[in-house]
């Protein structure tokens, strides 16, 4: 098997903090967000702060210095890490509903350009189902069939934007199926339905690839290694979207049970928004 160099994950150093204080200065602005509704006197579901710090801690775990380390080296720390940045953090974080919180919080100029932001051809495509499962299980693809996983151990830009991907179109891909924020021409039920399956069938495949054929090839991770990330990706990615299924499934019901509440509430819930 070839050897590889890899770039140095310096113990100690400072730049290696910075994944930690950005995130804690992500969780500072949904709190102070909080702080800013209770001031208005303005409710917001508990279940939502917890969804979200949730989501956050997941991210502070997956980006811990020795979990870095340990990703780095080994190809089951380098899974663990991507299914805590790709599938379980992204579930939480989309079910805090943070795009709601920004509507409700940010001064008015501010939240009519978020909200016609949301209305553009351009999100609308870009936050499609179809187009994010691309995103999603496409660079899956071509970061472990391709030779991009092995330039990523000796490039650090390559490293360091391949957990960006993961964060971004995981967070995207969970958003277009059960996104709580307000979302005008949100794909029917079914379309996502079929495209959460879709995915979960590329998901496993690709896990049952790697594990039979042995990929990424001519990296410096042994057999045993490989195989058991695969099984990880496999079992673990299961759960993962058996979680995002059951929320997919939770949102519909809810939307479709008989609605007694005011017209504005049942205008919200066709719109993709449920408290």
């Amino acid at each position: 098997m070839q050897h590889h160099s890899h770039h140095q994950l310096q113990d100690g150093s400072f730049s290696q903090w910075i994944p930690l204080l950005v995130i804690a200065a992500i969780a500072l602005i949904y709190l102070l967000a909080l702080f800013t509704l209770k001031k208005k006197n303005t409710t917001w579901p508990p279940r939502r702060t917890a969804s979200f710090l949730t989501g956050v801690s997941l991210l502070a775990v997956a980006l811990w210095p020795s979990l870095m380390q340990w990703a780095h080296q080994d190809l089951r720390g380098h899974m663990v890490q991507h299914l805590l940045l790709g599938m379980f953090a992204p579930l939480f974080l989309v079910l805090g509903a943070p795009i709601t919180l920004a509507l409700k919080t940010l001064p008015v100029k501010a939240a009519r350009s978020l909200t016609s932001l949301l209305r553009t051809k351009a999100f609308y495509l870009l936050s499609h189902p179809v187009t994010a499962f691309i995103l999603n299980i496409g660079g899956m693809y071509l970061l472990y069939l391709t030779p991009l996983y092995v330039k990523s151990l000796g490039n650090p830009s390559v490293h360091y934007l391949v957990h960006i991907h993961f964060l971004a179109a995981g967070y995207l891909f969970t958003w277009s199926m059960i996104g709580p924020d307000p979302a005008p021409k949100r794909p029917s039920f079914l379309l996502r339905v079929a495209v959460l399956l879709t995915s979960i069938a590329f998901h496993a495949f690709l896990s049952k690839f790697m594990y039979a054929y042995l990929y990424p090839l001519h990296s410096p991770h042994s057999e045993n290694q490989i195989r058991e990330a695969a099984k990880l990706m496999y079992y673990w990615g299961d759960l993962s979207e058996l979680l995002l299924a059951i929320a997919l499934f939770t949102i519909w019901y809810r939307q479709r049970a008989p609605r007694f509440g005011s017209p504005a509430q049942s205008r919200s819930q066709r719109h993709g928004y449920v408290e």
